[in-house]
Protein backbone atom coordinates (compact mmCIF):
# COMPACT_ATOMS: atom_id res chain seq x y z
CA UNK A 1 0.00 0.00 0.00
CA UNK A 2 1.39 3.40 -1.00
CA UNK A 3 1.06 6.39 1.32
CA UNK A 4 0.13 9.76 -0.06
CA UNK A 5 1.95 12.73 1.43
CA UNK A 6 0.08 15.98 1.54
CA UNK A 7 2.09 19.18 1.37
CA UNK A 8 1.05 21.81 3.88
CA UNK A 9 1.55 25.41 2.90
CA UNK A 10 4.32 27.05 4.91
CA UNK A 11 4.25 30.69 5.87
CA UNK A 12 7.94 31.49 5.51
CA UNK A 13 7.62 34.71 7.54
CA UNK A 14 6.18 32.78 10.50
CA UNK A 15 8.91 30.15 10.27
CA UNK A 16 11.64 32.80 10.04
CA UNK A 17 10.24 34.73 13.03
CA UNK A 18 10.04 31.54 15.09
CA UNK A 19 13.61 30.66 14.11
CA UNK A 20 14.83 34.14 15.12
CA UNK A 21 13.10 33.91 18.52
CA UNK A 22 14.54 30.46 19.08
CA UNK A 23 18.08 31.55 18.20
CA UNK A 24 17.74 34.65 20.41
CA UNK A 25 16.73 32.48 23.36
CA UNK A 26 19.56 30.00 22.75
CA UNK A 27 22.10 32.81 22.36
CA UNK A 28 20.91 34.62 25.48
CA UNK A 29 20.99 31.35 27.45
CA UNK A 30 24.57 30.68 26.32
CA UNK A 31 25.75 34.17 27.33
CA UNK A 32 23.98 33.81 30.69
CA UNK A 33 25.55 30.38 31.17
CA UNK A 34 29.05 31.72 30.47
CA UNK A 35 28.76 34.71 32.78
CA UNK A 36 26.73 33.04 35.51
CA UNK A 37 29.59 32.77 38.01
CA UNK A 38 29.96 36.55 38.39
CA UNK A 39 27.44 38.86 36.69
CA UNK A 40 28.19 41.55 39.30
CA UNK A 41 31.89 41.23 38.51
CA UNK A 42 31.19 41.50 34.75
CA UNK A 43 29.15 44.64 35.42
CA UNK A 44 32.07 46.10 37.38
CA UNK A 45 34.54 45.38 34.60
CA UNK A 46 32.30 47.12 32.08
CA UNK A 47 31.31 50.03 34.32
CA UNK A 48 27.64 49.23 33.80
CA UNK A 49 24.87 48.19 36.16
CA UNK A 50 24.14 44.59 37.01
CA UNK A 51 20.67 45.27 35.56
CA UNK A 52 22.28 46.02 32.19
CA UNK A 53 24.22 42.73 32.32
CA UNK A 54 20.99 40.92 33.18
CA UNK A 55 19.18 42.48 30.20
CA UNK A 56 21.93 41.26 27.83
CA UNK A 57 21.83 37.81 29.40
CA UNK A 58 18.10 37.67 28.69
CA UNK A 59 18.53 38.64 25.04
CA UNK A 60 17.40 42.27 25.37
CA UNK A 61 20.08 43.74 23.12
CA UNK A 62 18.02 45.82 20.71
CA UNK A 63 19.37 49.12 22.05
CA UNK A 64 22.85 47.98 23.09
CA UNK A 65 25.89 49.45 21.41
CA UNK A 66 28.16 47.03 19.58
CA UNK A 67 31.22 48.19 21.53
CA UNK A 68 29.46 47.51 24.83
CA UNK A 69 28.36 44.06 23.66
CA UNK A 70 31.90 43.33 22.50
CA UNK A 71 33.29 44.31 25.92
CA UNK A 72 30.69 42.14 27.67
CA UNK A 73 31.53 39.12 25.55
CA UNK A 74 35.29 39.65 25.96
CA UNK A 75 34.86 40.05 29.73
CA UNK A 76 33.42 36.53 29.90
CA UNK A 77 36.14 35.13 27.63
CA UNK A 78 34.41 35.20 24.26
CA UNK A 79 34.66 36.94 20.93
CA UNK A 80 31.81 38.93 19.43
CA UNK A 81 31.10 38.17 15.79
CA UNK A 82 28.48 39.96 13.76
CA UNK A 83 27.12 38.23 10.69
CA UNK A 84 24.71 39.27 7.99
CA UNK A 85 22.53 36.62 6.40
CA UNK A 86 22.09 37.45 2.75
CA UNK A 87 20.86 35.21 -0.03
CA UNK A 88 21.52 32.02 1.91
CA UNK A 89 25.02 33.11 2.87
CA UNK A 90 26.42 34.32 6.18
CA UNK A 91 28.89 37.17 5.85
CA UNK A 92 30.88 38.13 8.94
CA UNK A 93 31.12 41.93 9.17
CA UNK A 94 32.71 42.31 12.60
Amino acid sequence: MEETLTKCPVDRAVVDEHRKRMLDVVGAYRVRELSEPAPAQVAGWLYVTQNWVSRIEHGEIDHAQIDTLRKHVEAIGGTLRIEVGLGGQCIQIA
